[in-house]
């Protein structure tokens, strides 16, 4: 894989999201990502497999409302992101949390 395709993929998925419901999906092999807002749930699968070296079976992709904040007498809204939940063949899994 040439290095450019890499950075392409490693563009589509930002971060891996570590939150409680995120942590119970892990035991059924499922992860959640947090992605770019316009890529394709076929878009995800492959950067997943590419980076990753693991099977995706399905990718269920979620986009959280808009989330208002005050901060004194300015009012704003949160940066939108969309989620992804990515479920792997079984066998397969991503190491999230590297050995020292």
């Amino acid at each position: 894989m040439r290095d450019d395709t890499r950075h392409q993929y490693a563009d589509v998925i930002r971060r891996p999201l570590l939150t409680e419901k995120g942590i119970k999906m892990l035991e059924e092999g499922k992860y959640l990502f947090e992605v770019a807002p316009k890529v394709s749930k076929i878009e995800i699968g492959q950067a997943i497999a590419a980076l990753f070296g693991v099977t995706v079976v399905k990718v269920n992709t979620a986009n959280p409302p808009v989330r208002r904040k005050r901060v004194g007498r300015f009012a704003g809204v949160k940066p939108t992101y969309k989620r992804a939940i990515v479920t792997l063949k079984e066998g397969d899994s991503i190491q999230l949390f590297p050995d020292s």
